[in-house]
């Protein structure tokens, strides 16, 4: 069965695993350039958090050995309060019952190394998702050029993040839901380094979170001892972005309401200034499959808001679910 996948992030990727290992023959399209070749996206990728599910996804592949190799366990929550003491809430009482951080970037060029090694996956960089018709089993793109193409498929899987355009043709059809709704909080993106001569700055081992209301920072431990910080904050109003209009009023309002990170944040200022202030969106449509050619997986069909720590593990099982539907009522494409 020849099949289209479009978009190489978390998502996409593992599903071509899925598809070679089932006997598809699979094109993967991708609007960016080849992350193995180029740095990664900064200030946009808040670190992963990887559960059971998304780990259980990974494995039936054999793709979770070497992304759990460089995570780091997290037990549970290290809680920074306002008074300056901290709370350990532990995920569950055994020890061994843990969510691993990931790096996002790392563990997409992982995926796509995966599936690229693949005989039955051809990897397309830098092509534009420009339209697709399930009726022909059709899909368009634009490369970076202006140069158009088409290719048919049986089957095309919309791969391609919250901003879809797989979905966004799905939408033209009858009878087809959708909704996207935005917070009126915005993220940013922040780190903190190793310690002098390596090691952690903090707890290894948690999910620190300093809880301030409407408002309020996280950050996820590194395998290098660095650590990955977002602030979510609201767009204006008190303790917004909007509050915060020069270096000083960075320094300011994390010494305010984060005072025993700030002394471990050595690039705040820089970090605060060019890092974007991102938006957060929910994303819900439906039906997620049209005409039994063209179906909507991972943020494509269900964005979420990244403080619920599932969108990667509820992509992942996307993957898992819909790979044993395949093989249940296609198992032709195993021949």
């Amino acid at each position: 069965m020849k099949t289209i996948v479009v978009g190489a992030g978390l998502s996409g990727s593992l599903m071509a695993i899925y598809l070679a290992r089932a006997g598809h023959q699979v094109r993967m399209y991708e609007k960016r350039l080849d992350p193995r070749g180029s740095s990664a996206e900064g200030g946009r990728s808040i670190n992963l958090a990887l559960s059971t599910r998304g780990i259980h996804a990974l494995e039936q592949v054999g793709a979770a050995g070497p992304v759990l190799e460089g995570a780091v366990s997290m037990r549970g929550r290290m809680m920074h309060l306002e008074a300056g003491k901290l709370r350990f809430q532990p995920y569950d009482a055994r020890e061994d019952k843990v969510i691993r951080s990931v790096s996002r970037a790392g563990l997409n060029r992982h995926l796509i190394e995966t599936a690229d090694a693949e005989a039955g996956v051809e990897c397309l960089f830098g092509q534009t998702c420009t339209g697709v018709d399930a009726e022909s089993g059709r899909a368009t793109f634009r490369d970076e050029s202006g140069q158009a193409s088409s290719a048919e498929a049986d089957l095309i899987l919309g791969a391609d993040g919250a901003f879809s355009a797989v979905r966004a043709s799905m939408q033209r059809a009858d009878r087809f839901s959708y909704e996207q709704s935005y917070l009126t909080h915005a993220y940013k993106e922040l780190s903190i380094p190793p310690a002098e001569g390596g090691g952690f700055r903090m707890e290894k081992n948690a999910l620190h979170i300093w809880p301030r209301g409407g408002f309020m920072m996280i950050a996820l431990p590194n395998a290098d001892g660095s650590y990955t910080c977002t602030l979510f904050a609201p767009f204006e109003g008190e303790n917004s972005f909007a509050s915060i209009a020069s270096d000083g009023d960075v320094r300011a309002y994390f010494d305010a309401h984060f005072p025993d990170a700030t002394p471990h944040l050595l690039t705040l200022i820089r970090d605060f200034r060019e890092n974007p202030t991102s938006s957060l969106m929910t994303v819900r449509c439906g039906p997620w499959h049209q005409e039994g050619c063209v179906c909507l997986i991972g943020d494509a069909a269900h964005a979420v808001v990244p403080f619920y720590g599932q969108g990667m593990n509820a992509s992942f099982e996307d993957c898992y679910l819909l790979s044993e539907a395949l093989l249940a009522h296609a198992p032709h494409t195993a021949d």
